[in-house]
């Protein structure tokens, strides 16, 4: 078992995981993105990477390979890099939570929540290639992310934060004081 600290954060397509990792980069936390796995493996399959590419990408990671495959090479980037402490964006299913409670014994799991119709407004507007462009193209991706397990792993959270209502700034100022207090455990 490794010794290096694990700060997992979940949360829906949109919810404001990346203003959680932001506040990471602020308190000088590396942060890796299990998404940018995903994105990697569709371009290296030489795919665009829209929603329904990285979905399929991913679904078929899980199928070849085992369902905790992105942890798993997530987990090896760390090891590879010595980190002490590390935020890992994007945790998504039970099997990648076993993974790194099996393979690191310091893990705090974050959750970060906004409701669907916040998501949906947010993903329009930070106009990502794969983000979804209709209500249909969302809602397809929310079941989806449901389906490999998210809402069992938001439900498990040690810590959960709503990201309604409240500005960018409060928030991250939110998000570092609980960053800060999970990486001096």
């Amino acid at each position: 078992m490794n010794s290096v600290r694990l700060i997992l954060l979940t949360g829906m397509p949109g919810a404001g995981k990346s203003l959680v990792s932001k506040g990471a980069e602020l308190l000088e936390i590396p942060v890796l993105t299990m998404g940018d796995i995903v994105r990697e493996e569709t371009e290296k399959r030489k795919l665009k990477p829209t929603p329904e590419n990285t979905g399929l990408v991913a679904k078929k990671l899980r199928e070849e390979y085992g369902k905790d495959i992105i942890a798993k090479l997530i987990f090896k980037k760390i090891l590879n890099q010595k980190y002490e402490v590390v935020l890992i964006d994007g945790l998504r299913s039970l099997y990648e939570l076993d993974f790194f409670k099996k393979s690191a014994k310091d893990i705090t799991l974050i959750a970060i929540h906004a409701s669907p119709k916040t998501r949906f407004q947010r993903l329009r507007n930070r106009n990502r290639e794969d983000d979804p462009k209709t209500w249909e193209e969302f809602c397809n991706r929310d079941r989806r992310e449901l389906e490999f397990g998210i809402g069992s792993v938001i439900a498990l959270a040690d810590i959960m934060i709503v990201n309604e209502n409240i500005s960018k700034n409060e928030l991250l100022e939110k998000v570092c004081k609980i960053l800060k207090e999970v990486a001096r455990k």
